[in-house]
C-alpha cells in the first residue's frame, strides 16, 4: 500500500500520457479523465493489477468493472459482437456508452473483472486523454469510477484526491469532466434485445427496455445505494430548512445549482459537484430541487435516488 500522499498529480500532456503508461504496464493504479467522470484505471490483464482496483475503492467482488477498449476491433478480442451490438458501436463509439456482452472464449481478462459472470462490459471512451492513453497501452484497460465505492463520482482530479489520495500511484488531471455522468450501460442479450441496465448520457430509443430491479448485478451502478454524500438527502424540495444544503435546478436557485437555465445537460455536467459542495458544507442534510425525468433527466434521478438510499 502506497504511503499518505504518495499518489501524483501529473498534467495530462504528452509525457503525462507516456508516465502514466509506464505505471500501468507495472501493474499500477492510474485515475483518468474521460467524458463522463474520472476512472481508476488497471491493466485488466492482470490479476494483480485488478484487484488493487477493489482494495483502494473497498469495492465489492461481485460488482463487475468496465474495461475501456479503442474501438470495435479492441472489443472483439474480448467479448462476441453480434449485429445488434456492432449497429451500437457505430452509432455510438466512442462515446459514453457501455455494452454488456458475451464474453470472448479466449479473452484475456482477470476473472475479478467479469465478478465470476459469462459477460464482460466493454466501452470505447471518446474523451482525448483515454484514448491516447489506449492508443500507447497493448492491453485493455478496466476502469470504474475513480473513488471510493458508493460515495461521490469524481468529475475533477480534486474530486478523484478527496478518497483515494495515497491509495493509488497517479492522477492523470485533464481538467473537469464534460458529461458528468457515468456512462450509459445496454445489455445485448443472444437474441439481440437491448436492455438498459443504467441510465447515461447516451438515450436509447424505445426498442430498448430499461431494468428496473435488481435481480442480478451485471454491471457497476446497479445497487440500490450508491452515489452517497454522507448526509441524509431530500429530494423533490422546493425550500430548504436551515440545516440543509440546498442544491436548485431551473427557477430554485439554492446554495449551488445544477442549471439556473433548466438545462438537463448542463445538470449532469453539474450533478457530482454539487454533491461534492454539499457534502464539504457545514450542513448536516442536503435538499435537492425536483428535475425532469425525461431525456438525461432519467439518469440525473437514477443517481439521485441511489444517492438518497
Amino acid at each position: 500500500m502506497l504511503g499518505k500522499n504518495a499518489t501524483e498529480m501529473v498534467l495530462a500532456d504528452a509525457a503525462g500520457i507516456a508516465r502514466a503508461a509506464a505505471v500501468l504496464e507495472s501493474g499500477g493504479l492510474v485515475a483518468v479523465p474521460t467524458e463522463t467522470v474520472y476512472g481508476l484505471a488497471a491493466r485488466a490483464d492482470s490479476a494483480e493489477a485488478v484487484a488493487k482496483i477493489y482494495a483502494a475503492k473497498g469495492r465489492p467482488d461481485f460488482n463487475p468493472l468496465i474495461v475501456h477498449v479503442s474501438g470495435k476491433e479492441a472489443a472483439a478480442r474480448l467479448a462476441h459482437i453480434g449485429d445488434a451490438a456492432a449497429d451500437l458501436m457505430a452509432e455510438h463509439w466512442p462515446g459514453p456508452l457501455t455494452l454488456v456482452l458475451s464474453r470472448g472464449d479466449d479473452a484475456l481478462l482477470a476473472p475479478a473483472v467479469t465478478a465470476g459472470l459469462p459477460s464482460v462490459a466493454v466501452r470505447a471512451p471518446a474523451h482525448p486523454v483515454m484514448r491516447a492513453l489506449l492508443e500507447v497501452c497493448d492491453f485493455p484497460l478496466a476502469a470504474p469510477s475513480a473513488n471510493r465505492s458508493g460515495f461521490i463520482s469524481p468529475t475533477s482530479a480534486a474530486h478523484v484526491m478527496e478518497t483515494l489520495a495515497g491509495r493509488i500511484d497517479m492522477v492523470l488531471d485533464g481538467g473537469s469532466c464534460e458529461a458528468g455522468l457515468e456512462s450509459t450501460i445496454a445489455a445485448v442479450r443472444e437474441s439481440g434485445a437491448i436492455e438498459v441496465l443504467r441510465p447515461g448520457p447516451i438515450v436509447l430509443d424505445g426498442s430498448a427496455e430499461r431494468t428496473t430491479h435488481e435481480a442480478r448485478i451485471e454491471a457497476p451502478g446497479q445497487l440500490s445505494s450508491h452515489y452517497s454524500p454522507g448526509k441524509p438527502m431530500r429530494l423533490i424540495a422546493r425550500t430548504a430548512e436551515a440545516d440543509e444544503f440546498h442544491i436548485g435546478f431551473g427557477q430554485i436557485r439554492g446554495d449551488c445549482t445544477l442549471s439556473a437555465a433548466g438545462d438537463l445537460t448542463e445538470a449532469a455536467a453539474s450533478l457530482y459537484d454539487c454533491l461534492h459542495r454539499a457534502a464539504a458544507s457545514d450542513r448536516p442534510r442536503i435538499a435537492i430541487a425536483s428535475v425532469p425525468d425525461h431525456g438525461i433527466g432519467a439518469a440525473i434521478n437514477d443517481r439521485l435516488k441511489r444517492a438518497a438510499a
